[in-house]
């Protein structure tokens, strides 16, 4: 296996999820309520920051989906984990963004904006989906390149035997009788 592209399809989509918390989960949020910030200039300070994260998802994800056709080809269910996640990214970007960037563009010229909760309620609802599907990308994927990690336990060699699995076997003595402990 190709280092990079198990560094690459573990690491990228973590890296996201840390992204995605970070911007929209603390920074949009807490940006509203630092002393002097004005509703325009937090939304044009949202703007630029919501574009650069857009943008960081977009080449993280074309980088993450090359990473998977590569060998070792990431399996069935990392494939639609990873198509899930775009096609959320896509809806963000070409449906929502566009409503929010129309609203933002009103109240940064200082006119009065329609209500527009429903776009801010959808994208929320959206980044919490795709975190959820990252979150599984990144187990799945786990599972599939460290494969001793997720094996079962091994039971433990005894004396050159493995260690007796039930409360029967373990009563057997060394002669082999059932029940007899020498």
């Amino acid at each position: 296996m190709h280092r990079t592209t198990i560094a690459l399809r573990l690491l990228l989509p973590a890296f996201l999820v840390g992204a995605i918390v970070a911007i929209s989960l603390l920074e949009a949020p807490l940006k509203f309520q630092a002393p002097g910030i004005t509703i325009p200039l937090g939304l044009g300070i949202g703007r630029l920051v919501f574009t650069a994260l857009n943008i960081l998802t977009g080449v993280a994800l074309a980088v993450l989906t090359l990473a998977s056709l590569r060998r070792p080809r990431a399996g069935r269910t990392s494939l639609v984990l990873l198509g899930a996640v775009w096609v959320v990214y896509l809806f963000e970007v070409a449906l929502i963004r566009p409503v929010l960037n129309r609203r933002s563009d009103l109240v940064i010229a200082g006119a009065e904006a329609p209500g527009t909760d429903w776009a801010h309620y959808a994208y929320i609802a959206a980044d919490v989906a795709v975190l959820s599907l990252l979150i599984a990308l990144v187990v799945v994927t786990a599972r599939e390149l460290l494969p001793a990690a997720s094996a079962p336990a091994q039971a433990p060699v005894v004396a050159g035997r493995s260690a007796p699995q039930d409360a029967r076997s373990a009563s057997r003595s060394a002669d082999g009788d059932p029940g007899s402990t020498v």
